[in-house]
This record gives structure tokens, C-alpha cells and sequence, in this order.
């Protein structure tokens, strides 16, 4: 920007200057300018300006229009002669707007008061009224000549107090009917010195027919019982702007209440796909109209194909589907938006990249139409002088290359838009929800005509919809969306793209859920995610149940980075911490809400690996990586929030740690696996027990309660100190202590085999939360060496002097204990339990560590029991061959059970089908136990 023409109000000479708008206001205001300070008009400088213009003896009105003058001229001067940037020239008329309203605010309401008195609410207290603006003044977008979208909501219903000799009594409808016209007034009547601004009140509770100020708890009412959908794209950017002294009051949170709800569902909402659709073509049929017969008009930069309400558009119809689940997407301003949607996933970063270029020039363009005549016009002047002005203006050589640009900027937008919509446009987008191939034959009405279309299994299972309670209780337009999706299903069964028994499947899926008709919605609006539903419920049986269970993670099918990436804590938790971050912006951040957020991530994931494992992509080893690190994250996470939460943390962070036993200490969990935790704490206050005891409790109540969203993971502390009976928490040394038989109260073998499979989960390290992200924290001592040590009393314990016979001997008596646990029909053969399965192979693994492990420190590290195997085979402690067959039938036999497992099959199989696997583990075992200890 050229800074000296922002000290300058001598611009006759510059491309303002061509502007009639701007020539009038130097005929009438030349000797006003110099009130307005040098620079972008900011609030203090206008209020430097207004009070001169006050000073001089103009009333508020007057002031505020004639600071409204001086504010256009600079800002077009800064725009047309400088090239100021988009955000500037918005953020300027917005904050001359909410200046102007704060000031007739208290003007109305003081000039009210005096005469009927203060208005007052149920318990005799003040009541406020709230100026709310929507769409551009909502977002702080607003163009140089806009109108301001209001709606006024005061806080209680009640009567005013009445002036002290008792007259003037009116009630507080009465009284804020009477504020916003006096408001209106103030800034929105035309005078000689013009408007402040045009006010719009047409998008209140019932329109032009309803009441110009409304309770919160009429608006409350509406929304719940008459808000329509296209409402709640309106009040997506709504803001309380007005008066100054209400924006930060607690009262103010009542409001976001009722409105967060309605605009922004629990679940994804694709039902506002067909509101927006209804919503798009009232506005281009309006806008034909109008160009009819004056071609000149279809040039609208805002309204016609490609322009700006198309961006807005698509930008907040990502955002009303997804931001009920997604809070960090709850952002007003577009171009903040589309930033948000991109880091989401939910659009190429490219695309948001192409659509913010778009939406910044054609909001240029839009200025300088609207400079010419400070008209609240959008279409292109026909004045070829004008054009060229605009061309001129934005940097352009001439016509042609504008106008060339302009063309692309809304072809790209419209391709986009339609392909969103489920247009003509081919592109198909990722995560946000574009409609792609559609059906081509219409719905069927009624269910008889629906059965003749179907093949044998699949209609015999549709007719049970004949009598189903749930079927016929759905209203017309969710039976018809239901009837799409069968039929189209049907189709694909024809055409080989699914099998009968996945389709039975969807059916199955479907009915619990027809309640929700937003899933109905979803399926019908992103045909790649009903096909790929389809293949995942054919695959097996247990993603069935975890759908039925967790529905709305079926969206995550739409992405096409969906298979071919992995999990990544890092991503995770930060997009975890963002939306934390949001929740707080609008205190939202309650526990229920936390742990449903909290849920919904983890479900997320955790279907996302299903999808990965279901479609071959991933090994189960990896399945069990990604799913053991996607615990370790949720773990992270919960307990940086449940600490921050304690209200009787007595430090930050905590001196604490949790170690991972079991499958989550190996890193091989499984689909709900539980997880088994130990937690210790490293420090000598004396209050320590007693707050990590109630940490812990809370933790543990955060990870294991049912919410409507479910649970995250069952917990198991039985391998703490003492089991059942110990301590919840312990210190750390006692903990050591315990582990390293010192003193009376020591460890059991089996909790030594155990700890062949511990790690240390998390520290103090990972509680601490960076002041911003990706500094790193500043931590006190104490805590931190708590790995170090753990990895020490771990390697000390595993690696301590042992009798091998006596070693061999209580490790056999178990394993015969757990046999016995577990019963296994003779002629079948159980993958983890029978004699060869998987059991035997750990039991041999744990015993090769416990004893070998000081002489052959190959053996100390937690590699899991393919590696370790792999590992006592080259140190010489197994025969050649048997440790490398073993550890591929360890291999194999955890394959098959995963499968088994997925598709909720029986572990016990035909012997025959694993021979091979049986004998190499059996092997292990005589050579690890001897010929004699077969088991």
C-alpha cells in the first residue's frame, strides 16, 4: 500500500477521482475530511471524528452520516489509489456500523428511558436488548455500500418501570418496538447528509410479518418449533454487534444457546442440501427475471452464475453440514472458512486456495461498481468509460483482460457450486459432500412397485417394511428418499457392484436409524459413500455393528485420502486441540460436551483403520500399530484435559505417568480392545495421594462413561500393585520397590511375564500444553526422568537372576491354569487357546525373556512377539528353523484371528486348516519346556 496517500487528503488527481460518488462528496465535504486522522479508518479514529463532528454542534444522526461520508471517501481513495487489501476496506465499513449502532443504541434507549422508565425483567432486573447482525456485518465482511441484515432480541419479556410519577408504563415489547424504530431512525433514514446505512429487518422470526423486536424466549420457541432450514445459513454468521457494553456480558451466552442448536446439528445434516438447492434457485430465477429484456443485468457479480453468494454458498453449506461435529469450522468471515474447511480435509487445499482468489476479486470488483454511485448495486456498468475504470483500478491493462479474468473466477466458482449441488459439474470434491452420479429413474411412490425391482433375498427382506412401524411413520419425503436408496442399490446388485448379502446388510443398518432421515440425506446426496458402504457391510459383520453403533463416522467414506493414508497422532491431537479452542470461543467447552467430542474423533479413527484393514490395505500388524498409537493419543489428550479441569490440580503439569500393559503395552491391540493401565505419580507433596487418586478416578470416568456417543475404552488397573486390593495411584518407588521384590509386598511371576509387555504410555512431558502451538513446553524437574526410570526398573526386573527350572515350572502351572479357564471342543482348534495356538507362543516368548534376557540383552527390548522370536532364534537359544517357523505362525494364527474376529466367527476352527501353524508353536513349546511339558 502507498503509505504517503494514506496521510494525504489531496486525491483530485488520482482514480478516485472518476468515481461520481467521490466527486460529490469533495463538492459537499471537502472541508469535513481533514476530521477523519490519516489512515485506514479504524473505531478510535471514527470516534475521534464523530465527537468533532458533535462538537461542532451536529445531533447524533446528522454526526453519524456525515462520518459515514467521510469514512467512503477515504475508503475510496485507499481502495482505487492504493490497492488497500479486501480486509481493510470490510473491516473499516463494519466498524463504522457497529459504532453507529452502539451510539443510537444508547441515544434510543436513554431517550426511552426518560420517558417510560428502565424496562425490567422478572426478578426486577434490567433488561437488555441485543442488536444482532447477520449475514456481511455478522461475518465483518460488509461491502462499501451495504445494507445491514438486524434482529433485535431483548432478554425478558416484562413491563417497564415508569417514570417516578408513576406514568409511561409500557411493556418491554412495547418499549424495544419503540427502541428500533428510533434506531432505525437514527442511522437508516435518508436526510439531507444521505444514511448511515440501509437496514434490512427481513430476516427476523416470521419476516416482514413479525414483530421488529423479539423475547429470547419467543426467539427460542421459533427456532425449535418454526425455523426453517434456510434460516440457519442466516444465522450461521450472526453476531451480537450492538451496544458495545452488552457484546461480552454473561447474558449474551443464553443467546448463543439457543442459536449454536439451531443452526449446527449433533449429527451431520445433509438434509440442507435440498433447503440450499430450493434456497439457489429462488435466487437465479429472481435474478432471471430481472435480466430479462435488460441483458446488462445478467452481469451480476454477487447473484449471477459464478458470483459471490455462490462461494458464500458453498462455503456454508460445508459448514452447516459439518459444524455441529466439527466446531473449529464455526467460523463467520469466508475466507476464514475456507481456510478451516481445507486444513479440515473437507476441500483440496487447492480448491479453497481458488475459490478465496475468486471471492477477494469479485468483492474488489463489487466495491468499485458500488464506488461509482454509492448505489447497492452488483451488476457491471455498461459505461465503457466506467469499465475501463474498474479495469484500471484493479491493475488491469484494459477491458479485455479484466473481463477475461472475471470469466474464469466464475466459471471456476460455478463448476464447483453445481458439482456441490449435484450440477452438471464433473469434479468430484473430498470430504464436504458432493452429490456425484445419481440414480436416473425417479422413486418409486409405493412399496409393491418398489419389491417388483428388487432380486430375491433383497426383496424379501424389503417386504417386511409392509408392516414395520418405523417404515410407515416416516414422513412422504423421507419414504421417497428411502425408496431412492433401495432402488439404486438394486441397481448396482444388477450391475455387479455389490452383493445381495451387503445389501441385506444396508437394510438392516438402515432401519434402526430411519429416525435420523439426515442419513438418508447423506446417502442420497454422496452416491461414493453409499457404494463404498456397500462393499464395507459385504466384507464382514463386525463393521455393521460398529456402524449401527457409531453412524455418523460413515461420512468418512467420502474422502479419497481415506485408504491410502495412516493414522498420525500429531494430526489428531492438533485438530483436537482446535476444536477444544473453538468450544472455548463460544464456552461451549462442558464436560458432556468434551467427551462426546472426544468419542466422536476416536470413532473416527478407529473406522477409518476398519475401512483401511476391511479393503486389504494395511497388515494386522499395522491395524494393531495404528490402533495401539490412536490409543496412545486419546490417552494424551484426556488426560491433559481432565488435569486442566481438576479443580484440585495443585501444580501444572503433573508429576505422572501411565504404563501400558497387555496388548495396549505391546502395541497390538485389537477392534475394542480394553486397555490395561497402571498409573503412578513422582512426587513428595503431602497432598499428592490424595489429588492424583481423584485424577485418576476422573480419568478413568472420562475414558469408560456411556454418553450418547459411547464410550472410548474399558480399563483394566488389575495389574497394579496389590491388584484389585492396592492402591488406585501409587508413587513411583513404591511401584519399583514392588516390582524388584524389595520388601514384604513384591510381585508375583506372572506379573514379571507381564511386564515383558509394559511401556511407558505417557509422562510429564505429554502433559504439559505449549503456550502456542508447536513451542515446546518449559518443565519443571521431577517428572520428567520418569521414562527413563521406568525403562531402568523394567530392564532390572526382566533381566533378574532366575532358577530356569523353577522359572519353567510356575510358567507351566499357569498356562495350565488358563487352559482351564478356557475350554475348547477336542475336535476343533481354538487359534488362541487350544495346545499350538497363540497362547503358547507368548507363554514361550515370556519365559525365553525372563530367563535369557540378562545374558542375551537382545531379548529386553518390547518388539513384540514376532521379533523376539526371530531374536532367540539367532542368539542360539532355539534350534535352527523353529523360532522363524514359529513367528510366522504366530503371524498367520493372528491373522486368522482378526478375520475370525471382524466377522464375529468362531476362534475355533477345522484343525486341518492349520496344521502347519499347530506343529511350529508346539515346537517352540518342547523346545522352550521340554518333550515331557507338551501341553
Amino acid at each position: 500500500m502507498q503509505t504517503a496517500l494514506l496521510d494525504s487528503t489531496d486525491a483530485a488527481s488520482g482514480p478516485a477521482s472518476h468515481s461520481r460518488f467521490f466527486q460529490r462528496l469533495h463538492r459537499r465535504y471537502s472541508t469535513h475530511l481533514a476530521l477523519l486522522p490519516d489512515g485506514v479508518p479504524v473505531r478510535p479514529t471514527m470516534e475521534q471524528a464523530l465527537a468533532r463532528l458533535t462538537e461542532a454542534g451536529h445531533d447524533t444522526g446528522t454526526a453519524l452520516r456525515i462520518l459515514r461520508q467521510l469514512v467512503m471517501e477515504r475508503l475510496l481513495r485507499l481502495d482505487c489509489d492504493a490497492q488497500a487489501p479486501l480486509a481493510a476496506v470490510t473491516q473499516a465499513v463494519t466498524e463504522l456500523a457497529e459504532l453507529a449502532l452502539d451510539r443510537a443504541c444508547q441515544q434510543a434507549r436513554a431517550d426511552l428511558d426518560a420517558r417510560h422508565g428502565t424496562p425490567r425483567g422478572p426478578q426486577g432486573q434490567s433488561v437488555q436488548m441485543w442488536v444482532i447482525g447477520m449475514g456481511k456485518l455478522g461475518a465483518r465482511e460488509l461491502n462499501v455500500s451495504s445494507d445491514i441484515d438486524l434482529i433485535y432480541v431483548y432478554e425478558h419479556d416484562g413491563d417497564t418501570e415508569g417514570t417516578p410519577d408513576g406514568r409511561g408504563r409500557l411493556s418491554n415489547h412495547e418499549y424495544f418496538a419503540r427502541a428500533v424504530k428510533a434506531i432505525y431512525s437514527l442511522i437508516g433514514d435518508t436526510t439531507e447528509h444521505g444514511f448511515v446505512f440501509r437496514v434490512d429487518l427481513a430476516l427476523r422470526p416470521n419476516g416482514n410479518s413479525g414483530p421488529p423486536a423479539i423475547s429470547l424466549a419467543a426467539l427460542e420457541e421459533y427456532m425449535q418449533t418454526q425455523g426453517r432450514e434456510w434460516e440457519r445459513f442466516a444465522w450461521l454468521k450472526s453476531r451480537v454487534v450492538a451496544p458495545l457494553s452488552c457484546i461480552a456480558s454473561p447474558q449474551v451466552q443464553a443467546l448463543r444457546g439457543v442459536v449454536l442448536p439451531f443452526v449446527f446439528r449433533r449429527y451431520l445434516d445433509y438434509s440442507v442440501f435440498d433447503a440450499l438447492r430450493a434456497l439457489h434457485r429462488q435466487i437465479r430465477d429472481h435474478a432471471a427475471k430481472r435480466s430479462a429484456g435488460h441483458p446488462e443485468r445478467a452481469n451480476d457479480v454477487k447473484l449471477s452464475r459464478g458470483g459471490i453468494r455462490e462461494i458464500e454458498f458453498t462455503v456454508q453449506l460445508l459448514q452447516v453440514v459439518r459444524g455441529g461435529q466439527f466446531p473449529e469450522l464455526r467460523r463467520r468471515p469466508t475466507l476464514e472458512a475456507l481456510a478451516r474447511l481445507a486444513q479440515a480435509g473437507l476441500m483440496p487445499a487447492e480448491t479453497a486456495q481458488a475459490l478465496a482468489e475468486a471471492y477477494t476479486f469479485l468483492r474488489r470488483v463489487e466495491h468499485r461498481i458500488q464506488y461509482l454511485d454509492d448505489q447497492q448495486t452488483h451488476v457491471l456498468p455498461t459505461r465503457d468509460d466506467d469499465l475501463a475504470w474498474i479495469a484500471h483500478t484493479l491493475g488491469y491493462a484494459d477491458c479485455c483482460a479484466f473481463l477475461h479474468q472475471l470469466d474464469a473466477h466464475r466459471e471456476l466458482v460455478a463448476q464447483e457450486f453445481d458439482t456441490l449441488l449435484g450440477g452438471n459439474g464433473q469434479k468430484q470434491c473430498q470430504g464436504g459432500g458432493c452429490a456425484g452420479r445419481q440414480s436416473g429413474s425417479a422413486a418409486p411412490t409405493e412399496l409393491e412397485t418398489l419389491l417388483d425391482q428388487l432380486p430375491p433375498l433383497l426383496r424379501e427382506r424389503v417386504a417386511e417394511w409392509r408392516t414395520h412401524p418405523r417404515v410407515g411413520a416416516l414422513r412422504e419425503e423421507a419414504r421417497a428418499r428411502l425408496f431412492r436408496l433401495v432402488q439404486r442399490t438394486a441397481q448396482w446388485l444388477r450391475e455387479g457392484h455389490a452383493s445381495e448379502e451387503a445389501a441385506v446388510r444396508l437394510i438392516n443398518w438402515l432401519e434402526p436409524l430411519l429416525r435420523r432421515e439426515s442419513y438418508l440425506a447423506l446417502l442420497l446426496e454422496r452416491p461414493a459413500v453409499h457404494e463404498q458402504l456397500l462393499h464395507l457391510l459385504g466384507a464382514a459383520r463386525w463393521p455393521a455393528r460398529y456402524l449401527l453403533q457409531h453412524p455418523g463416522v460413515i461420512d468418512e467414506l467420502a474422502g479419497p485420502a481415506l485408504l491410502s493414508e495412516r493414522f498420525h497422532a500429531a494430526d489428531f491431537e492438533r485438530d483436537l486441540q482446535r476444536r477444544l479452542a473453538s468450544l472455548r470461543s463460544t464456552q461451549e467447552d462442558d464436560d458432556e460436551t468434551l467427551l462426546n467430542l472426544l468419542r466422536r474423533a476416536h470413532h473416527a479413527e478407529v473406522f477409518r483403520t476398519l475401512a483401511r484393514d476391511v479393503e486389504g490395505r494395511l497388515t494386522v500388524e499395522q491395524v494393531a500399530d495404528d490402533l495401539s498409537a490412536l490409543a496412545d493419543s486419546v490417552l494424551r489428550v484426556t488426560a491433559r484435559w481432565c488435569w486442566s479441569r481438576l479443580k484440585s490440580r495443585h501444580r501444572d503439569p503433573p508429576q505422572f505417568a501411565i504404563i501400558g500393559y497387555g496388548k495396549l503395552g505391546g502395541k497390538e491391540l485389537g477392534y475394542g480392545s480394553d486397555l490395561d493401565i497402571v498409573f503412578v505419580f513422582d512426587e513428595d507433596d503431602e497432598r499428592a495421594p490424595e489429588v492424583y487418586a481423584a485424577f485418576v478416578r476422573k480419568l478413568i470416568n472420562w475414558l469408560a462413561v456411556k454418553t450418547g456417543e459411547g464410550d472410548l475404552f474399558e480399563i483394566d488397573t488389575a495389574l497394579r500393585p496389590n491388584g484389585n486390593s492396592g492402591l488406585l495411584v501409587t508413587s513411583f518407588d513404591a511401584y519399583a520397590n514392588y516390582q524388584q521384590q524389595r520388601g514384604s509386598n513384591t510381585a508375583w511371576t506372572w506379573e514379571h511375564q507381564a511386564m515383558t509387555r509394559a511401556r511407558f504410555v505417557l509422562g510429564t512431558e505429554d502433559l504439559a500444553t505449549p503456550a502456542t502451538e508447536g513451542e515446546a513446553p518449559a518443565l519443571p524437574g521431577g517428572g520428567l526422568g520418569l521414562r527413563a526410570r521406568f525403562d531402568a526398573v523394567r530392564e532390572a526386573v526382566i533381566s533378574a537372576p532366575r532358577d530356569p527350572a523353577a522359572l519353567r515350572q510356575e510358567i507351566v502351572a499357569m498356562r495350565e491354569r488358563v487352559r482351564a479357564a478356557h475350554a475348547v471342543r477336542s475336535e476343533r482348534f481354538d487359534v488362541k487357546h487350544s495346545p499350538g495356538g497363540m497362547v503358547d507362543a507368548e507363554f514361550a516368548v515370556q519365559y525365553l525373556v525372563l530367563a535369557h534376557s540378562a545374558a542375551h540383552r537382545e531379548l529386553l527390548g518390547n518388539v513384540g512377539n514376532i521379533a523376539l522370536l526371530q531374536r532367540a532364534e539367532q542368539t542360539g537359544l532355539l534350534p535352527a528353523g523353529v523360532g522363524n517357523a514359529a513367528a510366522d505362525a504366530y503371524r498367520r494364527l493372528r491373522s486368522v484371528q482378526h478375520k475370525a474376529r471382524l466377522d464375529e466367527a468362531s476362534l475355533e476352527v477345522d484343525p486341518a486348516t492349520l496344521l502347519a501353524e499347530r506343529g511350529a508353536v508346539l515346537a517352540l513349546w518342547a523346545a522352550v519346556f521340554g518333550a515331557g511339558a507338551v501341553p
